[in-house]
Formats: structure tokens, C-alpha cells, sequence
């Protein structure tokens, strides 16, 4: 489904799942998919499975003015607050994700074909790597969209070989991406824009939650902001925007507690099929 005829190169996914899957007090469980596997979370799909859950009854007797939908994800439990007046869900959806942290900073990284950079480690649901597209003799508002993605997808290889991931409670410790900003990462009212290149040099549409939860919390690590201050965060391919702060310390690990809010928009249903005599029945991916 991801994949041509029936997605595209850049297409995400989610596979509801309810029932026993679905335990410990969740109301569904998600399972993230896009071109090239898998995914542990995704922001912006749990601010559109917040508004399904809601408008298709997944939840029993939602409230007014707004509901807490509890969701499941690889990544563990993730409660998104979403609006509703009775009949219908609306926006913004915020969410609280797992306890974010900064997994390392001020990392030196030997990019082939660029040379040293510095790079953040950010977690916030999956791990990213953080720096500015300056470094890489680009610009993350007006460079080309596939220089930006090579350079990313260079800085994701070069730190997948020459810094090894732990996650203190979890095994899902791998490197799903590279998120190029604009630099701007101390505290302003104006939005910070970014692009986040992951899977098969794949470019998220929007300013990535999970990233967006990642990168306040380096941003908090450093001092560059502080509790409850809220930033807003742009995407560089649709212009969307999405707000984060760090709403609370958590554990001994110097994680926070992010809520990211944003904007999620039906675009419709689809019947998809498939015919047994078809060669191409499983898709294709043009690269």
C-alpha cells in the first residue's frame, strides 16, 4: 500500500490494531509504516489517528471540550488530547509522547564528501540527528529539496557507523534520520524551520513530531529554553507548523515530557484491490 500503484515514494502509513494488542488501558495500538519498513512513532499520525479514533467510535462516550486518546505505539504509550464538540473531532490535536532526552551533543562526525560536522542525538519516540544545513553549505528554506535529502542522508550513514545508540530502557535504538535546520535553536517567538530526511531518503511533509520532541528536548538539554516555553516549528517542503514545549523533567536520564500540537485533515476513503494474476500485485518503488 506504501508503495506504486497504490502509494508513492514519499507515502506514510498506519495499521490499526485493537483488542488484546491494545492492553494496558490503550485504546488502539498503531503500527507506523512507510517505503522502506517500519517506524517506532510518529507524530503527526497520532494527531490524525487521535481525530479516526474519535470520529469512527473507537472511543467510548468522548467528552466535551476535549478528549484524551490513549494510544499504543513501538515506541510505548502516547496519549493524544484531541477536540470535540459533541458530533465530531476537530484541531489542534497536541499529544505527550514517551520521556525525550538528548543522547548526545557536540558530536564530530566525519562526513564523506562534506567533511567534520557537529551533530545533536536527539530522542523523542526514535532517535535523530540534528544540524544545521549552513554546515553542509546549504540552506534548509532555499537549497534544492534533493541536495538537502543527499546531504541528510549522508550525515544518517556517517553516524550510523561512527556512534553506537543506547537507549536506557528500550531496544529500538537506531538511527531513523537526519533533521536539517535552520539553526535557530534558542528560544524565539518565530518559528525554526527544519526538514527531516529518514527510511529510503524519504522527506517528511511536515515538521516531524517525533522530531519536533526530539529537538526540544536537546534544546532543554542545553539551556535553550525552559519548561513550558513553547516553540513553533516549520517544515521547509509545506510550510506546516507544529508547536512544542517541554511540559516536565522525567526520571534520572534528564528526559522531559514533550507536548507537540498541531493540525490533521481527512482527505478521504479508499477501496483498494488486488487481483492474483496481477505481476505488480505487491507494488513497485521507483528510486
Amino acid at each position: 500500500l506504501m508503495h506504486e500503484p497504490r502509494g508513492h515514494a514519499g507515502m506514510y502509513g498506519a495499521v490499526v490494531v485493537r483488542g488484546g494488542a491494545a492492553a494496558d488501558g490503550a485504546h488502539l495500538a498503531a503500527l507506523f509504516l512507510h517505503c522502506a519498513g517500519y517506524s517506532a512513532m510518529c507524530g503527526h499520525a497520532v494527531m490524525a489517528l487521535g481525530r479516526f479514533a474519535l470520529d469512527y467510535g473507537l472511543v467510548p462516550a468522548p467528552t466535551r471540550p476535549e478528549t484524551a486518546v490513549r494510544l499504543r505505539c513501538p515506541c510505548g504509550p502516547v496519549t493524544a488530547f484531541v477536540p470535540w464538540d459533541g458530533h465530531r473531532s476537530g484541531n489542534p490535536v497536541r499529544f505527550h509522547s514517551v520521556p525525550a532526552f538528548a543522547a548526545a551533543t557536540d558530536l564530530a562526525i566525519d562526513v564523506p564528501g562534506h567533511g567534520k560536522v557537529v551533530v545533536d542525538i536527539g530522542y523523542g519516540g526514535t532517535f535523530y540527528a540534528f544540524l544545521s544545513a549552513e554546515q553542509l553549505g546549504l540552506d534548509v528554506c532555499s537549497s534544492k529539496t534533493r541536495d538537502l535529502v543527499s546531504a541528510a542522508s549522508a550525515v544518517t550513514e556517517a553516524v550510523k557507523k561512527q556512534f553506537k545508540l543506547h537507549h536506557p530502557e528500550s531496544d529500538l535504538a537506531f538511527l531513523y534520520g537526519t533533521i536539517l535546520t535552520d539553526g535557530k535553536d534558542a528560544f524565539s517567538e518565530e518559528p525554526t524551520t527544519n526538514i527531516c530526511v529518514f527510511a529510503d531518503e524519504q522527506v517528511d511533509r511536515s515538521p516531524t513530531g517525533s522530531g519536533v520532541t526530539a529537538r526540544i528536548a536537546l534544546q532543554y538539554h542545553k539551556g535553550l529554553i525552559q519548561l513550558d516555553q513553547t516553540r513553533t516549528f516549520r517544515s521547509s517542503t509545506t510550510g506546516s507548523l507544529f508547536t512544542g514545549k517541554a511540559e516536565a523533567k522525567f526520571g534520572n536520564y534528564n528526559a522531559v515530557i514533550v507536548e507537540v500540537s498541531g493540525e490533521a485533515f481527512y482527505t478521504g476513503t479508499a477501496t483498494f484491490t488486488v487481483e492474483e494474476e496481477d505481476p505488480l500485485r505487491h507494488g513497485f518503488f521507483f528510486k
